[in-house]
């Protein structure tokens, strides 16, 4: 009998009915020679501390660093967890094949690799390996099993990652509780985490510089002239009595238009999304939580409607090029305006889409064709589906081409320029005009008038009071992004790509990070702000080691990790790194002989 264990049940019982198993068993389906069973995510977990050692039981500094020889697994302590893991362990020690089709990623691996280690499984294992729950994809996966030693380095990269967590997470959290938190009744320990403390530490450096920011006084100096807004070319005044001179000096005169430049350019089609964009896309437009948008598009995985959601890649691969008219084909019954003209001609093929040499285990998210209306999707999946089926659309449509203008004016001898924007062929944009005219903070396109050099006339000019602003608090789209880039501000989705393997955290753990993060108080949301707490920024604070809260450390460590999962990284090294890291953390926290504590 061949065993197939998924992730969870609706999985599997889709992949049993392309299986032809249609026997339903308790904790399995069965048919056609085949078993299918499941998890419901994890089963089992490290052991914590006091599985090891007696001397882990209790929080005692004397006990630290705790460093287990062997890290151990053990089933999670729950009936529910207990009585399926009977039963896989049945169906498999009896198996003579196993197939492992649990979710086609590194935790997805490291689930149904700890089941197997539990039960102690001695037969072959292969590994389905899918981007989609369709029928067609699933049968096309199970005509190309690999052997379950092909994804080692998936499995070890996993595994690397839980033990630096726990090394790091056990060790600092004991640490720093026992070392600086004022002993209270009911006090709860401090939470330190490889990935959570940095990210609060980005929420709480921007609340610091929010909270000390001091404004500052300026004057702007702008005119209009025939119904145009021109501002001077020397920028801010931070003396009223200078800007009030030009103002003097240019009271009464002619404006007169000295340059008229205009220049042709083009807006590319937005990347395709992968999970960090849609979530920050989520969040900025519906209002959506990071793990609220993970929810979502993982359910619309589930219903075959999209493709594999915990991806960190815009671009498609060669193979998928083919299956693209067919997609464009099946969206025509919601966005038929828009595919009709692409249908008509052969899909365009661009490096900004398809580029093999960015896409490793998947490809971004994309619809996989089935319509939308078999999953009975919910309104927030309808608008998350949207956004990826028109994303998906628009990238193989023409660029946007617009005319820039800009118009130099003087008076005198204070020069002022004003600048427009004209769309001469809207291209991909005409699948989000709708979204342009409800955004009300986008940038409108202002269309100048036409002006002649030379010309000239009458202006009114003004000197308006400005004060500076403080910086904008994080909101989960802006943290997801910081996220991304280890806490650099990027824009340009190029230069993002390539920060994006220094990043914090994995795009499918980023979501549970941020909610970690409010769980524990450290923050809070304020509409869509996030705020660090007292109790956060005390944190913080009192964490005077860097590597505990520096987000482009913590990116190297997520590149090490990255770097073993494609063979470029030893995990034993990486072990053992974590290891002396956690050592020397402990000797300089217990070297400390200053009275600071968490009030």
């Amino acid at each position: 009998m061949i065993v197939c264990i998924a992730e969870k049940p609706s999985v599997a019982k889709d992949i049993a009915d392309v299986l032809g198993a249609k026997t339903r068993r308790e904790g399995y389906i069965e048919g056609n020679g085949y078993q299918v069973t499941w998890t419901f995510g994890h089963l089992c977990t490290l052991k914590e501390p006091a599985d090891y050692t007696e001397m882990w039981k209790g929080w005692n500094l004397g006990a630290l660093p705790m460093i287990p020889p062997r890290f151990g697994i053990k089933l999670i302590n729950d009936k529910g967890i207990e009585k399926q893991f009977k039963i896989i362990e049945s169906l498999m020690v009896n198996a003579e094949t196993i197939i492992n089709c649990g979710d086609a990623g590194q935790e997805g691996e490291l689930i149904q690799r700890w089941v197997m280690q539990k039960v102690g499984v001695k037969c072959p294992v292969k590994r389905l390996w899918i981007s989609s729950l369709t029928e067609e994809s699933i049968r096309e996966g199970f005509k190309q099993l690999k052997d379950q030693s092909a994804f080692q380095p998936l499995y070890e990269a996993g595994l690397c990652r839980a033990i630096g967590d726990w090394l790091l997470g056990m060790n600092a959290s004991r640490l720093y509780t026992l070392k600086y938190q004022e002993k209270r009744r009911g006090s709860t320990p401090l939470s330190i985490g490889r990935v959570q403390t940095p990210t609060l530490a980005l929420v709480v450096k921007r609340q610091l510089e929010i909270d000390n920011f001091k404004p500052e006084q300026y004057w702007e100096l702008k005119t209009t002239y025939r119904d145009t807004v021109f501002a001077s070319t020397k920028g801010k005044f931070q003396k009223q009595e200078d800007g009030q001179a030009v103002l003097d000096a240019i009271s009464g005169q002619d404006f007169t238009i000295t340059d008229v430049t205009r220049k042709e350019g083009k807006d590319f089609p937005q990347r395709l999304y992968d999970l960090t964009s849609l979530q920050v896309d989520c969040n900025r437009k519906f209002g959506y939580s990071a793990d609220d948008t993970l929810k979502l598009i993982q359910s619309l995985y589930e219903k075959k409607i999209t493709t594999y959601p915990r991806v960190d890649t815009t671009f498609l691969s060669d193979d998928i090029y083919p299956k693209c008219p067919g997609i464009m084909q099946n969206l025509s019954g919601i966005y038929g305006q828009y595919t009709a003209p692409l249908l008509e001609k052969k899909l365009p093929k661009t490096k900004r889409v398809f580029d093999n040499s960015k896409v490793t285990d998947h490809h971004a998210i994309i619809p996989t064709g089935v319509d939308p209306a078999r999953g009975n999707l919910s309104e927030q999946e309808k608008r998350v589906f949207d956004l990826i089926a028109r994303r998906f659309i628009a990238a193989f449509y023409p660029e946007c081409v617009y005319a820039a203008t800009t118009v130099m004016g003087k008076v005198d001898v204070y020069e002022f320029k004003a600048n427009g924007r004209e769309i001469l062929k809207p291209g991909w944009k005409v699948l989000f005009e709708k979204e342009k005219s409800d955004d009300k903070e986008k940038d409108e396109e202002k269309v100048l008038p036409s002006f002649q050099k030379g010309e000239c006339g009458p202006h009114t000019a003004e000197l308006a009071e400005k004060w500076t602003q403080p910086p904008k608090p994080y909101t989960e789209a802006t943290l997801l992004r910081a996220m991304e880039t280890a806490g650099k501000t990027v824009e340009n989705e190029e230069l993002r790509d390539a920060l994006k393997e220094n990043g914090i955290g994995r795009p499918s753990t980023r979501a549970a990070i941020i909610e970690t993060l409010f769980r524990r108080g450290y923050m809070v949301k304020e509409r869509k702000n996030l705020v660090a707490t007292k109790l956060g920024i005390g944190l913080i604070g009192l964490i005077h080691e860097e590597l505990l809260k520096s987000a482009e450390l913590t990116g190297i460590w997520e590149k090490r990790l990255r770097e073993i999962e494609y063979r470029k990284y030893d995990s034993s090294q990486f072990i053992a790194e974590m290891k002396q890291m956690v050592t020397d953390l402990v000797k300089d926290v217990l070297s400390d002989n200053s009275a600071r504590k968490l009030q």
